[in-house]
């Protein structure tokens, strides 16, 4: 079974642009073969191609189901990383395990300051289609970090800090979650936040967390982390 997506699927009842293509040019769809399309909102459509054109696919729905969401959320903000392939390795993995937003800011020592977030888009829609979700998780480019900081504070959610000072050990992340709530991880850039920025995420409310005994690559951090929520939650069930 072919699984699309198409955001709109619910008004238009059809495929168009790349996935219109891929039906009609990869695939080779005709018209009676039996399709799926996630709107990436939560409904999962079992379709019939009426007429297939590398433009349009046409369908018929012939079953409609609503997946409810988790009963829990999870926000991932990191530093991108210079070399682009590992943030797009992260958004993939994160995207398969099940992840609701993904917000990318910009620090002191952060390598990259900018996004072309098209391109993340894609490899998110494919990693959703291949793991079969009925969700896509959001992207977002909020800038620099102490500015979206002040906004970031105000929503109620368990707010936490990826970070392995020197001399202490704060709890681990797996420690400090309250099942079935919203959250919002912090990973920092290859050098680290700043002394001030991690003071900033403190008077924010954010409480300071270890994903492990040793330092992790940002991108690992972030799996990491999200793998944890995922994990605390499906034990507290």
């Amino acid at each position: 079974m072919h699984l699309f997506f198409q955001p709109d699927f619910s008004s238009i009842y059809a495929l168009t642009d790349d996935e219109a293509f891929h039906a009609a040019k990869v695939l080779r769809l005709r018209e009676g073969e039996i399709v799926q399309v996630t709107d990436g909102q939560g409904s999962w459509y079992d379709a019939q191609v009426r007429q297939s054109t590398p433009k349009r696919c046409d369908l018929q729905i012939l079953k409609q189901t609503t997946y409810e969401p988790r009963p829990y959320s999870i926000e991932i903000a990191l530093a991108p990383t210079k070399n682009i392939d590992r943030i797009e390795w992260f958004v993939e993995k994160a995207t398969e395990m099940g992840i609701d937003k993904i917000s990318f800011f910009y620090t002191k020592h952060s390598e990259r300051r900018t996004m072309k977030l098209d391109r993340l888009q894609k490899i998110a829609v494919s990693a959703m289609k291949q793991s079969l979700q009925a969700y896509l998780p959001a992207l977002e480019e909020v800038g620099d970090f102490e500015k979206w900081l002040s906004t970031a504070q105000a929503f109620p959610r368990q707010k936490f800090l990826a970070h392995l000072p020197e001399g202490s050990m704060p709890a681990h992340l797996c420690k400090s979650v309250k099942p079935h709530q919203k959250y919002l991880v912090l990973i920092g850039p290859e050098g680290d936040f700043t002394p001030k920025e991690i003071e900033l995420t403190q008077k924010a409310g954010f409480q300071m967390v270890v994903l492990g005994n040793t330092r992790l690559r940002t991108e690992t951090a972030a799996l990491v982390a999200c793998q944890a929520l995922h994990l605390v939650n499906s034990l507290g069930e």
